[in-house]
């Protein structure tokens, strides 16, 4: 299913541009099997403060998108409970729905992305979730990330029907079909309306084709992977003609953080999202941590782009929520 952007919200070149934080917050399982309904282990989140610590060091109240065995253990909603009641972060819904009830579908990759689920699947999940996210965090969630960026044909209306108003599931130059998922190759990354009465928010990832080959950036890219063992990729991104980077510290360096909200900046952009996922602050748990000094690493790279971003962007912290307030003055 090809998802594209809706025209991007006309923001004023003006404001310094915003940062918003997004952490997908959820279980620990091995990304490189397929997956397991047992996996439900939320170790990884008694060392949640090392990033969170970030945060509160740069004034920073990051959006933790929670999903069903992280809303659900008390050692994993514990933790988070108290940086919401310390009006240090926003909640939000993640749903996996290989691990959120009822588990009634067949465990095939398909449908990992909740938006391939029949209809009355996906509420039920979403429901389920926003059930026990407002039982132990004493709320209704309204901001909603799909697991594995899976938005789907009936994604919307369940998120309106459940109370939802901000979605930060679209991942721009990302095609995610070859296994089932949506294609969002051609979507932008821009926050933009869902809907015609402009109720619902789209925040994407910031994801972007990089480079001066301008609308021929995504065939040329798709190209140069059918040439990998002759490093076309790599030379292409050297040669400053095209690259596709995302704003994450797993897998991306500091020169690609600064080179996307660079690129995306001088054309107009004006909100970005760093994001990641929650148990990449525990060694082992992700591909991207395999030992301690690799956490170090991870946790240095926010310190970097910070910096830059507060410093050199001379740009300020906002939320999901804070973001939808300010954008409403531009209906």
């Amino acid at each position: 299913m090809r998802l594209d952007s809706k025209p991007a919200i006309a923001i004023d070149k003006d404001q310094p541009p915003q940062l918003i934080v997004v952490i997908d917050t959820e279980e620990e399982f091995d990304w490189n099997r397929p997956v397991d309904r047992s996996a439900t282990s939320v170790r990884a989140m008694q060392y949640i403060n090392r990033v969170q610590d970030i945060f509160d060091a740069y004034g920073i109240k990051p959006c933790y998108v929670a999903d069903y065995p992280i809303a659900s253990q008390p050692d994993s909603y514990q933790p988070l409970l108290e940086i919401m009641n310390d009006g240090r972060c926003e909640i939000g819904a993640h749903l996996h729905p290989w691990v959120t009830p009822p588990e009634s579908e067949t465990l095939v990759p398909a449908n990992t992305y909740p938006g391939n689920l029949e209809k009355s699947l996906e509420y039920e999940k979403l429901k389920n979730l926003t059930d026990v996210i407002q039982q132990n965090f004493g709320f209704q969630p309204t901001t909603y990330k799909a697991g594995r960026y899976g938005f789907g044909a009936n994604t919307q209306g369940i998120l309106k029907q459940l109370g939802y108003n901000i979605d930060l599931s679209y991942c721009p130059s990302f095609d995610h079909s070859a296994d089932g998922g949506p294609d969002y190759s051609r979507a932008h990354a821009q926050p933009f309306w869902l809907d015609d009465e402009k109720t619902m928010l789209e925040i994407p990832v910031t994801g972007s084709f990089v480079g001066s080959a301008g609308a021929a950036s995504r065939g040329l890219f798709d190209l140069a992977q059918g040439f990998k063992k002759f490093r076309l990729p790599g030379i292409l991104s050297k040669l400053g003609i095209v690259d596709r980077l995302v704003l994450t510290p797993e897998g991306y360096s500091h020169e690609e953080h600064v080179k996307i909200t660079e690129f995306l900046y001088r054309r107009g952009v004006r909100t970005f999202t760093w994001s990641f996922h929650s148990p990449t602050v525990m060694p082992g748990t992700t591909p991207y941590v395999e030992n301690e000094q690799d956490v170090k690493d991870f946790l240095d790279s926010f310190h970097q782009y910070f910096e830059f971003f507060f410093t050199t962007m001379k740009g300020v912290a906002t939320t999901p929520t804070l973001l939808k307030n300010k954008l409403e003055s531009y209906k």
